[in-house]
């Protein structure tokens, strides 16, 4: 909305207050009002965005006042809410015990732009997003704006299930902010699970948004929509992910929590009690995005992987977005992303590029670590990982880790976890003592790195490479398969991007530590590049 459609719409709200209130406002006073204040008895009051507060003049809200604003807006619904017909501002009131209105919160509409800018790269992955936030920090705000992106930018066929009328507008034409997209109003907001299977068996609608999802029924029609197959972006009571799973009511929106009783050899794999809590079923929404304030937002882009962690006690980061940031371009593959840091294989006399570069590959490529350990204090290792800002984190599981840290004098009470490192071909570095110098420093081994933090290849991991780049030469001139030393899963998995950036199909065959590469050579490919 520009400068003076958002003027146009001010007047509109100045039009119905009293005189002795319009007096004290001005476009310029309410440039960043949020809510306008009147209870009988009181000074009128203005809310600022920042959480200020200014009183209007020196004249108390008489009833004459209350029933000067009633009388120029629509009845109010069940849920005591109206509005002024073509704008965004909502008017609210509050009813005594015998339903007389004794207060008006008068929220300013506005279309805010750019909102969503930095997390465009999520939107547009055709996945359900769910919102989460305490009142007032722009969750409809945002979900206006990707109403009009999808429907018009992405030109898919959306339908708004407008409970309260805020996220459209009053009146029966949707205000602009919402672009080309549809909207059902809800008459009385216990319909709006209603209204949302309505949607779908009469409108045909690829993208569904809904504000405020708040009791069981709603949250199984939401299910009920994202089986179907059709998109929902929506928001939800609750101020965390956590607080969200922690919900009875709402858990089922993220797969819902079933107790589970383990049996011994699990549990104690798991390093846990025989008595866990677990994700029930897949999540309705693929993507849950936290509003920490109106700047920021904490994007979960897993929602299952993310609720397991939590479930399980492991630390799991968001992706922490500003609203002024430039989001990534589309998702890319991780090929595309070793292309990127390298130059593309060409077309040349030479067919094979050797370029890969390993460094950039650990750096910006692969991805975390995940660091199991034994007898060594867990909150040090984690305050360590943050202090050091290392792209790593702890896993109770050892069937995951990448790597395992020891308390030296624990070495011999751990044959059993040093066998499954062993056997699983885990490097295993030892700590002296639980000191924060100590773990610092065999983190900083573990995970290669020098004091400026840059990666420090491995001999071992040097000399797989150095093989698989001498087997791709050959297959490329004989055309025959040839198979690579036993290698553990993360050299494996370099290795196998490493043929694939020739062209060259490679799989992973054999078992536990003889676990290795096979290069597929083929004579039609012989034929091909001769």
């Amino acid at each position: 909305m520009n400068k003076v459609q958002f003027h146009s719409d001010l007047d509109r709200l100045i039009e119905i207050l009293p005189p002795k209130i319009t007096k004290c406002l001005s476009h310029e006073t309410l440039d960043d009002v949020i809510e306008l204040v009147l209870d009988l008895g009181r000074q009128p009051e203005i809310r600022h965005a920042g959480g200020s507060i200014d009183y209007l003049g020196d004249d108390l809200i008489v009833d004459e006042d209350i029933k000067y604003i009633t009388d120029r807006i629509q009845e109010f619904t069940k849920d005591n809410r109206s509005g002024i017909p073509g704008t965004l501002h909502r008017i609210s009131a509050i009813r005594n015990r015998q339903g007389k209105i004794v207060g008006l919160t008068c929220r300013i509409g506005r279309v805010v732009t750019g909102t969503i800018a930095c997390i465009k790269d999520f939107v547009v992955q055709n996945k359900s997003i769910l919102f989460l936030g305490r009142p007032g920090v722009g969750k409809t705000t945002k979900l206006r704006e990707i109403s009009r992106l999808v429907a018009d930018e992405l030109h898919k066929r959306v339908v708004v299930v407008d409970t309260s009328n805020e996220i459209a507008g009053d009146g029966d034409t949707p205000h602009p902010a919402i672009g080309h997209a549809r909207r059902m109003q809800v008459t009385q907001p216990e319909f709006q699970k209603d209204i949302m299977i309505e949607a779908v068996e009469n409108h045909t609608p690829e993208v569904i948004v809904v504000d405020e999802i708040g009791t069981e029924a709603e949250a199984q029609a939401a299910r009920t929509i994202a089986e179907r197959g059709v998109m929902l972006i929506a928001t939800a009571h609750g101020n965390s992910l956590e607080n969200l799973i922690k919900n009875p009511v709402l858990s089922d929106l993220v797969g819902g929590i079933q107790s589970v009783t383990l049996g011994d050899d699990e549990a104690k794999r798991r390093a846990c009690q025989k008595t866990v809590l677990e994700r029930e079923k897949q999540p309705t929404f693929d993507i849950v995005i936290e509003i920490l304030d109106r700047n920021t937002l904490a994007v979960y882009p897993n929602t299952a992987e993310a609720v397991d962690c939590i479930l399980r006690g492991w630390p799991i980061k968001p992706v922490i977005r500003k609203v002024d940031m430039t989001p990534p371009s589309a998702e890319e593959t991780l090929v595309d992303k070793i292309n990127q840091l390298d130059s593309k294989i060409t077309a040349s006399h030479n067919p094979l590029n050797f370029s890969f570069s390993r460094e950039k590959y650990v750096n910006e490529v692969k991805g975390y670590k995940k660091i199991y350990i034994y007898a060594v204090s867990r909150s040090i290792v984690d305050k360590s990982i943050e202090r050091l800002n290392l792209n790593a984190e702890l896993t109770k599981n050892i069937d995951d880790a990448d790597i395992v840290i020891a308390h030296k004098n624990f070495a011999k009470s751990a044959n059993k976890i040093l066998s499954l490192a062993n056997e699983y071909k885990l490097p295993v570095y030892y700590v002296r003592s639980n000191s924060t110098s100590q773990v610092q420093k065999v983190l900083k081994e573990a995970l290669g790195l020098k004091d400026d933090n840059r990666i420090v290849f491995h001999d071992e991991t040097e000399e797989a490479l150095d093989e698989a780049k001498e087997a791709i030469q050959r297959v490329l001139e004989s055309g025959e398969d040839i198979e690579l030393s036993p290698q553990n899963q993360q050299i494996r998995k370099m290795q196998h991007e490493l043929v694939e950036q020739h062209n060259l199909e490679s799989v992973s065959i054999g078992d536990g530590h003889e676990r290795h590469l096979k290069i597929v050579g083929g004579k039609e490919f012989k034929k091909d590049i001769g």
